[in-house]
């Protein structure tokens, strides 16, 4: 599947909303500033909010509970709309290696989202899948940067 036109909806997985904006990752600037001037649209779930609201809490990050709080709330303003996840899972698709990251492919297609972008091998790996390849766009977020005029 090729790139979608931006503006694009997309689903960022936790470790690109970190690499965003806990770490401000200098090199993911254009991507960043993408998703602040709406040229990209991230899509959330309650269970991908969760996960972020668990990972910001980890003591490695040392981040007062309010700072975890104002991360987590800046990011879901960010988002363009939070769908919920059918609880019986959706069906078709293929199981992710790391069952925790099956939600951020699930919040792809459920969600119409074109595009998925991830760090994460298991979730990369999929991209290349029969059931995937057709249906959504799966990126490194640095892939995607070096797209970004």
């Amino acid at each position: 599947m090729p790139i979608p036109p931006l503006p694009a909806d997309c689903v960022l997985d936790t470790n690109t909303v970190l690499a965003l904006w806990l770490f401000e990752d200098p090199t993911l600037t254009r991507l960043r500033a993408a998703v602040e001037g709406g040229c990209l649209r991230p899509i959330a779930s309650p269970p991908t909010l969760e996960e972020l609201r668990r990972v910001l809490a980890y003591p490695q990050f040392a981040r007062a509970p309010a700072q975890q709080q104002a991360l987590l709330a800046a990011y879901q303003g960010r988002c363009h709309a939070v769908v919920p996840l059918p609880p019986e899972g959706v069906p078709g698709l293929p199981a992710c290696r790391d069952a925790d990251d099956q939600k951020f492919l699930e919040l792809a297609i459920v969600a119409g989202a074109p595009l998925l972008l991830s760090r994460d091998k298991a979730l990369l790996r999929l991209a290349r899948h029969r059931l995937v390849r057709d249906r959504l766009k799966v990126m490194r977020p640095e892939a995607l940067e070096a797209l970004l005029p």
